[in-house]
């Protein structure tokens, strides 16, 4: 037991902060993981929350919540369990129960003002990602694999027994008396993960361990780190941001190799669209090809276009042509407007052709056409009243919420 404790206080970042959520699906992963933290947290002075999501896939489902809640009442650690209602059945299960769990436990974490939540994938999970992954020729970030450190939907999430067995932990469970329940699924080979598992169990005996790909995972992190760093020198020097767009040096980036190229242009799609995911690999490949030939492409609701000495990334027209929201709030999760008020309730919306036709000196801006279209602009129903970045203030400015470079998401 001294042991893992050890290991998991190794495992938790420096800066955790003292109020933390885990995640308890009531498997042996996440029972050791909430018992362990149990442990841990009373000498870094922690306020444990659990979480079960309960998907409603299996009957047994709401019972096993239901034991997980009592064990967190026996360690006195608070317990929600939020349930997962509206799936259609369209789509792979267990991907579409994976992101409607995350969905959950983020709404969840932020209601409580919980800044992170701890999850208890091992060793062995991590393995299994790589051996996925490396199946479907993945490169450096795909094995790379699960990261122990991560922000996403506004939620830090921590995994701190990524360096651990899962037969250690269900040794030290069984040494302290605590039952876990496993999930039939686990063994059900018409999934792939499971298939992964268990071809790993074959190939253990030729070296490709759970330790051999785990080491595989760190040495392709340290990869990552060193291209995201060079990527972020790049865009320093490169990018500029206008008007909510950003414009790169096209003979500069050009002379970039490759890679570097392209995880520059995905921190420019996500850095506009707000994702938390990098576009498909085929598909940045193909809109990359499509710029390099015709000038233009378009990806992830963006649109790419060169422009003399430059090339632009900005919203696509397409992608918010139909949004529509109050003056008092963001637009495109991005767009603050202000402004003189008024008699009638206002709206921002995109410009568009119709309002871009009301701004005769819009060329003088020295803004790409499409990039206007895409702009926001304020409308008293179907009359522009504003167009701050087409030439027509009237009073009117838009501020980006996201206005520095330096907060480009790594790809």
């Amino acid at each position: 037991m001294d042991s893992l404790l050890r290991q998991i206080a190794a495992a938790l970042p420096p800066d955790l902060p003292t109020d933390l959520g885990v995640a308890v699906s009531g498997g042996s992963d996440s029972i050791a993981l909430l018992t362990l933290l149990h442990h841990v947290s009373k000498d870094r002075g922690i306020s444990l929350s659990a979480v079960t999501v309960d998907h409603g896939l299996r009957t047994e489902s709401a019972t096993e919540a239901a034991t997980v809640e009592r064990y967190a009442a026996k360690l006195n650690i608070p317990h929600d369990t939020l349930v997962w209602n509206g799936w259609d059945g369209a789509g792979n299960t267990q991907n579409e129960a994976r992101k409607a769990r995350y969905a959950l436990m983020s709404d969840w974490a932020r209601a409580r003002q919980i800044p992170a939540i701890a999850l208890g994938h091992t060793l062995d999970d991590q393995a299994e990602t790589v051996l996925m992954r490396l199946s479907r020729g993945a490169g450096v970030d795909g094995l790379s694999a699960m990261r122990g450190d991560i922000e996403r939907d506004g939620v830090r999430w921590l995994r701190p027994l990524l360096g651990l067995r899962r037969e250690a932990l269900r040794d030290f469970l069984s040494a302290q008396s605590v039952q876990w329940h496993d999930d039939p699924s686990n063994d059900d080979s018409r999934y792939d993960r499971i298939k992964t598992r268990q071809a790993l169990a074959l190939l253990t005996p030729l070296g490709v361990t759970a330790e051999a790909l785990g080491q595989v995972a760190e040495n392709m992190q340290s990869a990552r780190e060193a291209l995201e760093t060079q990527t972020r020198l790049m865009a320093d020097r490169l990018v500029s941001v206008e008007a909510g767009a950003l414009k790169l040096q096209r003979a500069s980036f050009d002379a970039l190799q490759p890679e570097i190229a392209r995880r520059l242009v995905v921190a420019c799609l996500k850095w506009i669209t707000g994702a938390d995911y990098a576009p498909r690999a085929r598909s940045l490949a193909l809109t990359l090809d499509a710029l390099r030939r015709d000038g233009s492409a378009t990806l992830e609701g963006c649109r790419m276009l060169q422009r003399g000495e430059d090339f632009w990334v900005f919203r696509e027209y397409n992608a918010v042509k139909n949004l529509r929201c109050a003056t008092n709030e963001i637009w495109d999760g991005r767009w603050a407007l202000s402004g003189p008020a008024a008699q009638a309730p206002l709206s921002i919306a995109a410009l568009g052709p119709e309002g871009l036709a009301e701004c005769p000196t819009w060329r003088e801006t020295g803004l790409p056409r499409d990039l206007l279209l895409a702009s926001p602009a304020v409308w008293k129903s179907d009359t522009l009243q504003a167009a701050p970045h087409a030439g027509k203030a009237s009073g009117w400015a838009a501020k980006l919420q996201r206005a520095d470079t330096s907060n480009f998401q790594s790809p």
